[in-house]
């Protein structure tokens, strides 16, 4: 199967090794994103739902990339420094994905690569194949 990476272009990707997103056949895994905006500052500082939005909009520009969308995802796992702020969260992933509805899971870890981030979403997606 063809494999394509995706990139975001963010100066870390060459350093750590990764894509934002890889497509093998009609399977797309997309890398933790966070809610950094096109000038690589964080959108929403100290705004769980606000990261959240942007997060989820950075994921669907890499999904795009690949030739999928949210309606494609079929698991998201979602990373949070403060499990406190979940309802803001999921109220925000839920504005994304309520008809859509894939398998997450929601965690809290002690610490983002940055202290500004709030939120990392991973999501895997899977694509109708192509019909010829």
């Amino acid at each position: 199967m063809e494999r394509k990476n995706i990139s975001s272009g963010t100066p870390w990707e060459p350093i750590v090794g990764y894509s934002r997103a890889v497509r093998i056949g009609n399977a797309v895994y997309v890398s933790g994103t966070t809610a950094t905006g096109a000038d690589g500052k964080i959108i929403g500082v100290g705004d769980a739902h606000a990261q959240t939005v942007q997060t989820i909009r950075n994921i669907e520009a890499a999904l795009a990339k690949a030739d999928a969308t949210l309606g494609d995802v079929v698991r998201t796992r979602i990373f949070v420094t403060n499990i406190a702020e979940w309802e803001k969260i999921a109220r925000a992933h839920g504005e994304f994905f309520a008809a859509i509805r894939p398998a997450t899971s929601m965690l809290q870890v002690s610490a983002l690569i940055s202290p500004e981030m709030l939120v990392e979403i991973e999501a895997d997606a899977i694509v109708e194949p192509e019909t010829k």
